[in-house]
């Protein structure tokens, strides 16, 4: 009947993020039994972290730079109404170190490294490089999807670091250099309220949302069908949906943590 037609699709669409859930979960099982079974190829690991974390730096320096500079400018603004301008420093170290550095740094490397692990894997698939391994008798979820997990869990908080710092220094150049604050009391507030659990729950955060980047671009790829066209869509997807997940999941963790 026409009336239960909404109903249909709701369901329909219901169960199929239920399978999605289902297919991602098997991948992270199936990648955690490999990761203590032989052979390592850790020349395939430190392939991928390099991928991932060398070439993720620039894109890390000028997002940490510009966002650093820009809530201390948003921040002395709104202190400043009361009086309260020497705390601009502080806000923006906690800021960043809770929150902004861990989330824009994996939305950014999403964008462009878990982009590209949905297109590769997507193309071997499509061009049957993927069967060709089984034929090889090399598992494919160990040879392509572990090394990629395992190397932005480990890059995503060494990235973080780095767009902290460059943040917290943005926000320096910004609140010092430009808005007249005292340096001696930006850095002691910094010191006096920026405390290591801050820093820590932060690289903690990220290196979570380093496994949910990989899992999804390699779990899109890996499941690519329908030639170049579905290639494209498997990439777009993959960004989308990571990127939800992971702001979805800092609520979690934030809510947790702090």
């Amino acid at each position: 009947m026409g009336w239960t037609r909404p109903f249909e699709l709701v369901g329909r669409g219901f169960l199929r993020v239920l399978d999605e859930a289902g297919e991602l979960l098997l991948l992270l099982v199936q990648t955690a039994l490999w990761l203590i079974r032989p052979p390592f190829r850790f020349r395939v690991l430190f392939k991928q972290m390099e991928f991932v974390g060398v070439k993720s730096i620039n894109v890390v320096i000028l997002t940490g730079a510009f966002t650093g500079g820009v809530f201390a400018l948003q921040s002395y603004h709104g202190f400043s109404l009361f009086g309260a301008e020497s705390l601009v420093g502080s806000t923006v170290a906690l800021a960043l170190t809770r929150e902004l550095g861990p989330v824009l740094t994996s939305l950014m490397v999403t964008g462009r490294a878990g982009s590209a692990m949905a297109a590769e894997l997507g193309t071997m698939r499509v061009t049957e490089q993927i069967d060709a391994l089984y034929v090889m008798a090399v598992n494919p979820v160990q040879y392509l999807v572990l090394p990629r997990i395992v190397a932005s869990i480990f890059m995503l908080p060494l990235l973080t670091i780095i767009a902290d710092f460059v943040g917290i220094v943005g926000g320096y150049v910004v609140g010092v250099g430009l808005l007249g604050i005292n340096s001696g009391i930006f850095i002691a507030k910094i010191v006096e309220y920026v405390e290591f659990s801050d820093i820590s729950m932060g690289l903690i955060k990220a290196s979570f949302f380093g496994l949910i980047m990989a899992l999804v671009g390699c779990y899109k790829g890996f499941y690519t069908t329908g030639g170049a066209a579905g290639v494209g869509r498997s990439t777009t997807q993959a960004v989308v949906l990571a990127s939800v997940m992971i702001l979805g999941f800092d609520y979690v963790l934030t809510a947790i943590m702090f």
